[in-house]
């Protein structure tokens, strides 16, 4: 269809009478209509006069044209605009404003850069690509989150984030208005605005309203959407999503307005249609076991019962109506089209009440009860429709669009106006389209819905009629028409197009009747939602559309109050209420600042990247961005900053203008030097304003400049370049001449030298001819002699060969004949003595065995019975030596007894004897066999040596990348850890924040984590410091209910995986506490039983002394046992005697510890006495008498336990010793057993298993020996441990027995003298102490000290408390500082010095309870004195997981903070700032150059030395607080990484910043940076590593662009950019000037298809919030603590050092 032509306004005409003829002159190019592409493009070919008829053209493909001109058909064609500003962001800032260069430049950004969004004005056009974008994952929303809108490319989130800035900043409501046909979009476009608002206005609890306005869009899109010919996914209704926002701008609450449900889909639909989708989501849930019995029922029958109502009621009410009159009632047959007509209407009715339900229930969802300080509406609805059978339902929608249109030009006209006026430029009125007049006939008395509710009144009211009656009333406006060849449709004249509707079936629609009968049998269903649907049917007027509950729910009022009335012809039309509630959306919308997305649909048949030009210009025409254009057009629609058109432009100028310093007053001269029309330009306070087509004259002289300049240059440089090209010819051809005459020369003597060496070849060769003739005949005649004579001799020596060879056989023959005669004798004589003596052999090994049997059971138990009484007497001895009972002694007599009757029951020695020969030959036997068996283990050895060689050959290429996979899979577990600690971290600020927000309320006590720690015990291992998982210490997980809801809420925030670990370890830990209980108890069992005089300190010396010469003996006794063959029981005898006499030294040990804790509390009362005597003058004999009763009784009941436990210990061994008899008789039977056996095997059998036995033994053995060397290792080394502490303790506890009698100068004297370097404090004095060094410490009060002091303090502090044994005060001490540590970060959040400091000293706080606790692997690198610093009494390692935590979140905390304070820098110092001077161009840039949000807020321009500055005062601040290096570098690379991901995701979503000057400026700052990293010794962090991609992008958009090795050289320079990357910055790449070429859709897909084998993760942004794992190696100080001084500023005077 043909669009309505407008009214020209009387710029435009002013604009057409000053043509400029000048400008259609020869190779200028223009636009001329075509009838497929809309538009074509074509250049003149010859000059163009004023009064000419014909125009001469050239199309693209060299076709010539004559298109005529004239003043009524053909006007002169439109101007293309430069091919510099072609593909801009703004349709605006093109300098030629009409339809054909708006529509080439979306097909550009569409299907070359395949750009999907474009600014028009403050319109954002959205073309549809039919493909999924990576351009909406929440790194792109972080990306244009804070960013003002033209900074970035045009974007869906640009808008939102514009919307959300405004709505902060002006405190006004807003609205995105979202539009289009059916398939373009708009859905899809809204939900991605309501995923930004969710994602950035999260809200503030847990109540996840945003998660809840995500998941309503499924639920809506079931009930609302159905496909459509043009759509698979079209929304049939619309909708308005009010989003409330509270003061902090979070979201609180949603709210949901729908608009026309289209209710007649549900009954009838279209070819190649459907209804919607819920009714098929239903049907592909038929095989659920709901709804089993409803599958074989009739439909009626099937709809009663999901209703629940009565099938005979309904059936007849289906079929029969009432009439109901003033005297009776009559039920009247129904026609087969009237039922039909009723049923349809029922479930259109029902549908549409159970649409509003589900909205109303959505609502109810998402409303709150908090108030709502501001809200932002999406309106996702129907665009302009028309289809070749337009009904009421198009009908409507175009008129919504008309009401929509209205409003759009009024506020495009209003901005444009305050623009005007806020630069204070002269301005006239601005006539644009209004389309009142249009939605006049609509809405209007006496309009067309007025007509049309009008005759629904009438009681036989037609369509017909109704048609009649618009004919007669509304013929005479201009948008209305009557078709030529129909009476029954009628003709609206809209903004977008003319549209023809049929009437038929607009009445019935209008009314949506539905029969009372009907609704009354619903509200009496059985099922309690079906009856509520339908109670108020009869009560509210508006019962019978989809779209009046909604409007009632919204609170749609007339304007002015009708009277209630039950007769249901005088209800509210579904017309009437379409109009209210479109009235009551405009009210919302202008009570709002409105914002525009407009979606096009590029083609119909759904092709990824596939635009359609006359599709595309429908709806351009249609959505009102043509007229956004022309309203632009019609004033100054090219606007440039002053600075701008200064750096643009400043070719143009002379030498003396640059000399002026006012630029303003510059670029005024130059406007008035270069246009001489005032008109063409206007002066502005900030901008100034251009007409149409300025700029692009601006453009040629600028072009015109370069080109003279060019031509200039090139004269010059060919010039220069002719020049030294003769100068190079003549210099070659003089080196021509110079190398010919000398090569003619060589030539001749090379000649003469030929000739001479001819003559000697010559003489030569006859001379050696001649000789080999005479050599030849010589040879000749000796070989003829030789051979005689050897044929001569041959002869003579065969003769006698044969005489001899005779004689030779002859002997032979002799010989055999003998030999044979006497081996037949020998042979006889030999078997008949085998048989004599293998008869008697026979008898001999029967008799032997017989004898061997008895023999060789006594003689084994003999044997056993003789080791054993040796080790009986042995322990026996040991036992009378420390004064054991005689019971030992008894039990030795008894075995003697059993020894003596079994040597009087063994038999005859001379079997004894025999059998022991036996044995001997076999002992040889073996030793043989052990021989054989160490030959075969070398050469066993030597064959694995080699084996081993070669596999390390072999594994030693695979190491390093063993060592690699290793290394990133502890940083995947480092990382996974640490972001379980930061989300622990954010909990816990969740926590604080809610608790500090409930400040009425009475909360209970903030629970923290105070873990344990436990005494260091010889017989259990430390836990590591450097567990990937915490600690959890069995104080903190105990019975107590005091923990429960802090386990609770951690429980909430914990991984599940972590948590199923940390539960395994809490009951590992639970077990060994148990265990650790039960040995305790036992010990103090066993001090109570024991007691002893006090021991002198040379008892103890000579008790260590003695236990040191039993350990040794006890190791020389292994070593000895492990060189020697001995049995099996001589081991295990060995072994048990081990532990025997290790378990007395342990034991001596226990009872000389508590000797010693025993003889301290002594001393100490005997001092406490000795000053009670001095106090008191007369003591009392009688409570001295009590005291020593007391003692003795206590003496009396120790002694009496100790007899007991002594007792209970003998009756344990003699137990013990029963047992191994009974083995050992066991032992002895098997041992006999397999004698037995052996003994009926043959010799070789014999043998082999006596071998195999003997080997199996043997390994048995080694196996044995070396589990018991391990054990005695460990035993030793804790023997060690607690020797080395008993001897520390012997000259404390000598020093504490004379410290009474010592005079307190002396004490005083000692303590100065040697320093331990512990500092004593009082437990009352702790919290002053964290106050002090913690909560009150400022970094500059110790800057002059020792780095790190605080923890140096702080860890002196907790040596002291472990010194004196004080576990209390431990634990106090480290949760207060932790706890103290926590608050100075949570109060000095945005400190980087203060988080700095702290993570420092908490790292160096962690580094000394590593280095002073005692573990070996940390006390490599210490001092003797520093090694006698160490822990004494108390494990720390689970604080040291805590502190390590600790660390880990300030060193998040401290990233997050240098992020922020440089997030503002990075961009305008990478990207913006001119580092290079002059090199920077400026392009025109359109109406979102900067947009409505800057206004007045402009950010501060920042410089590549800003950024580096900071960064140094990072690093300054890092060293000044002793961080360690590792650490602070992991900073730096984590920070350049922050660098590389914002430069790089800006670069990737700006379209201004991708031009080869930005690389080339880019690439200068990037080595400036890496020049401070070398400068500062970091360049080895990685850091450069982390900026690689930016380094390549530089070099992207630097390189050649043209062939196809240009493709092969980015594909392999490009290594760490994706694909995505590469394909978007070659896509943005922007030429600065006409000079440069833009970058083909060829070459562009040349890359594709090279870069199809790279596994790149699908990524286009850089992901800024990642963060590497850090890791905190282990770096012992130097620093002695007993040389550590506190200055005095600290006030820490209640510090006493000890």
């Amino acid at each position: 269809m043909k669009r309505q032509q407008k009214e020209p306004n009387t710029i435009a005409k002013k604009q057409e009478e000053k043509i400029d003829y000048e400008v259609y002159c020869q190779y200028t190019r223009v636009w001329i209509p075509d009838p497929e592409d809309v538009w074509r493009a074509a250049e003149i070919i010859k000059d163009y006069t004023e009064g000419e008829p014909i125009l001469y053209l050239k199309l693209e493909d060299e076709t010539p044209l004559e298109y005529r001109i004239g003043p009524k058909d053909n006007a002169l064609p439109f101007l293309r605009n430069p091919d510099i500003l072609v593909g801009e962001n703004d349709l605006t800032a093109l300098s030629y404003l009409h339809e054909p260069a708006v529509l080439h430049n979306l097909k550009v950004r569409f299907t070359e850069s395949n750009h999907i969004y474009t600014y028009c004005g403050i319109v954002l056009v959205a073309i549809n690509p039919y493909e999924q974008l990576q351009i909406y994952g929440e790194e792109v929303i972080n990306a244009y989150s804070g960013q003002n809108m033209g900074d970035m490319d045009p974007h869906i989130f640009a808008v939102a984030e514009e919307a959300y800035k405004q709505m902060a900043r002006d405190e006004r409501n807003q609205s995105i208005i979202v539009s289009g046909e059916s398939g373009a979009g708009k859905t899809v476009s809204a939900k991605y605005a309501m995923r930004f608002f969710a994602t950035v206005g999260g809200s503030a609890n847990d109540t996840n309203v945003e998660e809840k306005v995500l998941a309503s869009s499924p639920i809506m899109e079931a009930i609302g959407n159905a496909k459509t010919t043009r759509n698979d996914n079209s929304s049939r209704f619309g909708k308005y999503i009010q989003i409330g926002f509270d003061r902090s701008y979070h979201i609180i609450g949603a709210n949901m307005r729908t608009y026309l449900l289209e209710k007649s889909r549900v009954v009838f639909q279209a070819e190649d249609e459907r209804n919607y989708h819920i009714f098929y989501q239903l049907c592909a849930s038929a095989s659920l076991p709901e709804f089993k019995d409803l599958k074989n029922d009739p439909h009626l029958a099937h709809f009663c019962q999901l209703l629940g109502v009565e099938l005979e009621q309904m059936e007849h009410w289906l079929c029969h109506r009432k009439l109901v009159t003033t005297s009776e009632t009559y039920v009247k047959n129904m026609s087969r089209k009237q039922a039909a007509n009723a049923r349809d209407a029922l479930a259109k009715h029902i549908y549409a009440h159970m649409f509003d339900w589900i909205v109303e229930y959505v609502n109810k969802s998402l409303h709150t009860s908090s108030k709502q300080h501001s809200f932002i509406g999406v309106l996702d609805i129907y665009g302009f429709e028309t289809f070749e059978i337009n009904s009421f339902e198009q009908f409507c929608i175009n008129y919504a669009n008309e009401k929509l249109q209205q409003q759009f030009n009024q506020h495009v006209f209003k901005l444009e106006q305050e623009e005007y006026m806020k630069e204070q430029i002269p301005w006239t009125l601005i006539d644009f389209y209004d389309n009142q007049p249009c939605i006049d006939v609509i809405e209007a008395k006496l309009g067309i819905l007025d007509l049309l509710d009008e005759e629904c009144k009438v009681p036989k009211g037609t369509d017909q009629n109704w048609c009649q009656k618009l004919y007669d009333r509304l013929s005479s406006s201009v948008h209305f028409q009557k078709p030529r060849m129909s009476n029954t449709s009628f003709i609206v004249i809209h903004f977008a197009d003319k549209v023809e509707y049929q009437c038929d079936g607009f009445l019935e629609k209008n009314r949506d009747t539905v029969y009372e009968e009907q609704i009354n049998i619903l509200k009496a269903s059985k099922f309690q939602l079906v009856a509520d649907l339908f109670q108020d049917t009869n009560k509210d007027s508006s019962i019978s559309t989809s779209s009046s509950s909604k409007s009632s729910r919204v609170n749609v009022r007339a304007s002015k109050p009708t009277p209630k009335v039950p007769n249901k012809e005088h209800r509210k039309t579904v017309g009437h209420q379409f109009r209210s509630s479109l009235q009551l959306l405009m009210e919302t919308l202008n009570a709002t600042t409105p914002h525009y997305v407009r979606c096009i649909k590029p083609n119909d048949e759904k092709e990824a990247f596939s635009f359609e030009s006359r599709r595309a210009v429908q709806q351009l025409r249609a959505c009102g961005v043509l007229e956004t254009i022309r309203i632009s057009a019609a004033g100054y629609p090219s606007r440039w900053t002053y600075p701008d058109f200064f750096n643009r432009y400043r070719v143009l100028m002379k030498k003396s203008d640059m000399t002026v310093g006012d630029k303003k007053l510059v670029c005024r001269n130059l406007l008035e030097t270069l246009v001489k029309d005032p008109d063409k330009f206007q002066f502005g306070k900030t901008k100034i304003f251009f007409r149409a087509g300025q700029v692009a004259y601006l453009e040629k002289l600028r072009a015109d400049k370069f080109r003279s300049a060019c031509i200039k240059i090139q004269k010059t440089v060919r010039g220069w370049l002719q020049r030294v090209r003769y100068q190079k010819i003549r210099k070659s051809a003089i080196n021509l001449q110079r190398y010919g005459r000398g090569y003619m020369a060589r030539r001749y003597a090379e000649q003469l030298r030929l000739t001479r060496a001819a003559l000697i070849c010559q003489k030569q060769y006859r001379m050696v001819r001649e000789r080999r003739g005479y050599l030849r005949v010589r040879q000749g005649v000796v070989t003829i002699q030789a051979f005689t004579r050897g044929m001569l001799t041959r002869r003579i020596f065969q003769e006698f060969l044969l005489h001899h060879k005779a004689m030779i056989i002859q002997k032979h023959v002799r010989g055999w004949l003998t030999r044979r005669k006497f081996r037949r004798a020998r042979n006889a004589a030999i078997t008949i003595q085998c048989a004599y003596r293998r008869m008697r052999a026979k008898r001999e090994l029967k008799q032997l065995k017989i004898e061997a049997r008895s023999a060789q059971h006594l003689k084994k138990l003999n044997s056993g019975m003789e080791n054993k009484i040796v080790q009986l007497q042995r322990k026996m001895d040991d036992q009378v030596q420390s004064k054991n009972h005689a019971s030992l002694g008894s039990e030795v007599n008894k075995l003697q007894k059993e020894l003596e009757m079994m040597r009087s029951r063994q038999g005859d020695g001379s079997q004894l004897t025999s059998l022991q020969e036996e044995l001997e030959k076999l002992r040889a036997e073996l030793q043989e066999a052990h021989t054989h068996r160490k030959k075969l283990e070398e050469k066993h050895s030597n064959e694995k040596m080699g084996l081993e060689q070669v596999s390390y050959q072999s594994l030693k290429g695979s190491a390093s990348q063993s060592v690699g996979r290793v290394q990133a899979e502890l940083d995947e577990e480092r990382q996974r850890y640490q972001n379980l600690l930061r989300e622990f971290s954010k909990l816990e600020q969740r926590y604080d924040n809610l608790q500090e927000m409930s400040n009425g309320s009475l909360s209970p006590p903030t629970l923290q984590f105070q873990p344990g720690h436990k005494r260091n015990n010889s017989t259990q291992s430390s836990l590591e410091s450097d567990s990937n998982y915490p600690s959890i210490s069995t104080s903190e997980l105990g019975d107590t209910d005091d923990y429960e809801p802090v386990l609770y809420m951690e429980k909430a925030a914990m991984d599940i995986g972590v948590f199923m670990k940390l539960q395994k370890r809490v009951r590992e830990l639970e077990q060994e506490r148990k265990k650790l209980q039960v040995n305790l108890e036992k010990m103090e069992d066993q001090v109570n039983c024991k007691v002893g005089p006090c021991l002198s300190r040379q008892e103890l010396e000579s008790e260590n002394k003695k236990l040191k010469n039993d350990l040794n003996e006890l190791r020389k006794a292994i070593a000895d046992r492990a060189s020697q063959n001995s049995s099996s029981n001589e081991l295990q005898d060995g072994y048990k005697l081990l532990l025997c006499q290790l378990k007395t030294a342990n034991e001596e040990l226990e009872v000389r510890k508590e000797e010693i804790l025993i003889l301290r509390t002594q001393i100490v009362s005997a001092a406490h006495q000795k000053e009670e005597t001095t106090n008191h003058i007369k003591p009392i004999d009688k409570e001295e008498a009590v005291r020593a009763y007391h003692g003795l009784c206590e003496s009396k009941k120790l002694l009496e336990a100790q007899l007991q436990s002594q007792a209970r210990k003998h009756e344990d061994e003699l137990a013990a010793f029963n047992t191994q008899i009974e083995l050992l008789k066991d032992d002895i039977e098997k041992k006999q057993e397999m004698l037995n056996h052996t003994m009926s095997l043959s010799p070789e059998a014999q043998v082999e298993y006596s071998v195999q036995q003997e080997i199996t033994r043997l390994t048995n053995d080694n196996l044995d020996l070396k589990e018991l060397v391990e054990k005695l290792e460990k035993n030793e080394r804790k023997l060690k441990k607690q020797l080395r502490i008993y001897m520390k303790k012997v000259p404390e506890l000598e020093g504490e027995r004379a410290k009474p009698q010592l005079t307190r100068q002396v004490t005083v004297q000692r303590r100065e003298k040697d320093f331990e370097g512990m500092l004593e404090y009082y437990k009352e004095d702790e919290a002053l102490l964290v106050k002090t060094l913690i909560t009150d410490m400022k970094p500059h009060a110790v800057s002059a000290t020792v780095p790190c002091l605080p923890a140096y303090i702080l860890f002196m502090c907790i040596r002291h408390a472990d010194y004196i044994n004080d576990d209390q005060k431990v634990h106090s001490l480290l949760t207060s500082t932790i706890n103290a540590i926590k608050k100075v970060l949570k109060k000095n959040n945005n400190d980087f010095e203060m988080t700095s400091f702290w993570l420092a000293n908490t790292s160096r706080l962690l580094h000394c309870l590593k280095q002073y606790s005692g573990d070996e692997a940390f006390m490599t690198q210490n001092t003797s004195k520093q090694n006698e610093h160490c822990l004494k009494n108390f494990d720390l390692a689970e604080y040291r997981q805590v502190l390590s935590d600790l660390s880990i979140q300030i060193y998040q905390q401290l990233i997050k903070v240098a992020e922020h304070m440089m997030q503002p820098m990075i961009v305008s110092a990478m990207l913006e700032s001119e580092s290079i001077p002059s090199l920077a161009g400026v392009k025109p840039m359109g109406y979102r150059n900067r947009s409505s949000s800057m206004d007045g807020e402009g950010p501060g321009s920042y410089t590549l030395e800003a950024l580096i500055k900071q960064l140094g005062q990072f690093h300054s601040v890092m060293g000044e607080h002793g961080l360690d290096p590792e650490i602070a570098g992991q900073v730096v690379r984590q920070l350049f990484y922050s660098i590389n991901a914002v430069t790089l995701n800006n670069l990737l979503l700006r379209k201004d910043v991708c031009s080869w000057s930005t690389g080339m400026q880019l690439r200068y700052n990037i080595s400036q940076m890496e020049e401070w990293l070398r400068g500062k010794n970091l360049h080895q962090s990685g850091a450069v590593v982390n900026i690689e991609p930016v380094i390549q992008a530089a070099q992207l958009l630097q390189v050649k662009k043209k062939t196809s090795q240009d493709a092969e050289a980015i594909c392999s320079l490009c290594t760490s950019l994706t694909m995505q990357q590469i394909v978007k910055i070659l896509n943005l790449y922007t030429p600065l000037n006409e000079f440069e070429e833009r970058v083909t859709v060829s070459f562009i897909r040349n890359i594709q298809n090279r870069l199809q084998d790279r596994n790149d993760v699908p990524m286009l942004l850089v992901d800024t919030k990642h963060t590497f794992p850090v890791l905190f190696p282990y770096t012992p100080s130097a620093l002695s603590l007993e040389t550590l001084h506190i200055p005095a500023n600290l006030s820490l005077d209640f510090l006493t050092r000890v």
